[in-house]
This record gives structure tokens, C-alpha cells and sequence, in this order.
């Protein structure tokens, strides 16, 4: 006798309409992507980047299957993809990046590895991303204890990953570019800083707009403070050629 999961799996009209659920919680994994993605803005940030909102998902803590169904089996969470020309309804209605029906895998996949998921993110995902069709899959591990373990890059080539360049530089940081995204990765002090490989700087983060409000407005300030001293002077000057011109 099948259960009423295999019945419902089997119907149609429950696959039509079926929401994923939210992804198991894992305390490690759900702090390490917070601390690298979201608390600066990092997923944001590349998302105002990347531009074409509309249409540039970026994204994560979300399913991501080959066409709806009920069972996991095979189906992966990453802890941030990015894809262009997607459908963003789509995504939000079916709480998960289906890719049957947006057409194509993610162009790109990052995970953060934490104490616990070293030899999934390692070894057992990427197996999953390249049947997935995923076109760049990258990790970064804060605490990593080699290069090679710290971040990683991996474009897909005829259904295989083939690594892509990672250069260590004097400060002992790590960085390597996103072709995919047109955007640099870098491992620097244990955290993850995405960068334009045009200029080398990282691109914008909670924390240097943050900065940049600051400078404007203690440069608003200085500007202030040298009005009031000109005026001062201003109003001084004409005090003492009143006084000149009274005393004649």
C-alpha cells in the first residue's frame, strides 16, 4: 500500500500548487552564513551591484530541485545562488528555485562553511550543484585552515567542475574572479569581501556606507564651521571700516 505522501507525489494537482517548505535550521550553519552574508549586507550589497532587479535573483536559505516534488531527496539548500533573467514570482511562490520551470540552473552558488558542513560543502555538493547544471560553485570557509579550504571557486565544463584561479596575496588574503559575475571574492582576515576586479575595491557593505554617511556629514560639518568663520570675518571687517570711516 503507498503512503499518502507517495499518493499525493504522484498527483498532478498537488505538484502544481505545492510550496516548499522553509530548510531545516542547523544553529552552526544558520550563525556562519549570518556573519558573512547578512549582518554586512554582503548578499544585499551584491545584489545592487549585480543591477536589473527585476530580473537578477539573488537569494538563498531556499530550495533549489529540478522540478517540483515531495521528497528532498537530492534537492540542495545553498546558502546564496545568484541568477539572471529568472523569475522572481516564480521563486517566491514556490518558496524555492525550481529549475524547470525557470528554464536554468543558477549561473552561481556560494556556501559558507561552518564546523559542521566541511566535507558536505567540500565534497558532497558539488557533486549535487554539477548534475543541477549550476554554472559557478564557490565556498569560503572563515576559519579554513589552508588556502585551498579558506575559498574556492569552480566553473562547470561539460558537466564537471574544473577549478578556478585562486591567488594568494602579501597580506596573506586570498581572492579569485566571478566570469560568471563579473565580481571578485576574497578571503581576507576570515571574512568574505566581494570586489570590483576593475579597481580592486570591495564593493559597498553596511558597514562602508556606514563610513561614507559619517564622512559626509563630518565633512558637512567642517564645511558648516568654515562658513560661520568667514562670516564672522566678514561681519568683523565691515565693524572695523564702519569704525575707520566714523572716525574721519
Amino acid at each position: 500500500m503507498m503512503s499518502a505522501q507517495e499518493t499525493l507525489a504522484g498527483t498532478p494537482q498537488a505538484l502544481e500548487t505545492f510550496v516548499f517548505p522553509d530548510p531545516p535550521e542547523d544553529p552552526d550553519d544558520k550563525m556562519t552564513m549570518f556573519d558573512h552574508l547578512t549582518i554586512t549586507g554582503a548578499a544585499h550589497y551584491l545584489a545592487v551591484h549585480l543591477g536589473d532587479p527585476e530580473t537578477t535573483l539573488v537569494a538563498g536559505e531556499h530550495y533549489m530541485a529540478l522540478a517540483p516534488t515531495l521528497s528532498m531527496a537530492g534537492v540542495r539548500y545553498p546558502d546564496l545562488l545568484v541568477a539572471f533573467d529568472a523569475d522572481r514570482e516564480g521563486y517566491r511562490r514556490r518558496n524555492a528555485y525550481v529549475i524547470s520551470e525557470q528554464g536554468k540552473a543558477p549561473e552561481f552558488v556560494l556556501e559558507v562553511v561552518s564546523p559542521s558542513s566541511g566535507r558536505r560543502d567540500r565534497v558532497d555538493k558539488p557533486q549535487d550543484y554539477a548534475r543541477l547544471g549550476v554554472g559557478e560553485y564557490w565556498w569560503f570557509d572563515g576559519q579554513g585552515r589552508t588556502p585551498r579550504q579558506r575559498l574556492a571557486g569552480h566553473r562547470l565544463v561539460d558537466g564537471r567542475y574544473e577549478p578556478l584561479d585562486v591567488e594568494a596575496l602579501a597580506d596573506g588574503s586570498l581572492q579569485g574572479l566571478s566570469p560568471v559575475l563579473g565580481v571578485g571574492l576574497r578571503w581576507a582576515d576570515g571574512e568574505l569581501v566581494f570586489y570590483d576586479p576593475d579597481t580592486g575595491d570591495p564593493i559597498a557593505t553596511l558597514e562602508s556606507e556606514r563610513q561614507a554617511r559619517e564622512a559626509a556629514e563630518a565633512a558637512r560639518h567642517v564645511a558648516e564651521a568654515a562658513r560661520h568663520v568667514a562670516e564672522a570675518r566678514a561681519e568683523a571687517a565691515e565693524a572695523r571700516l564702519r569704525e575707520l570711516e566714523e572716525a574721519e
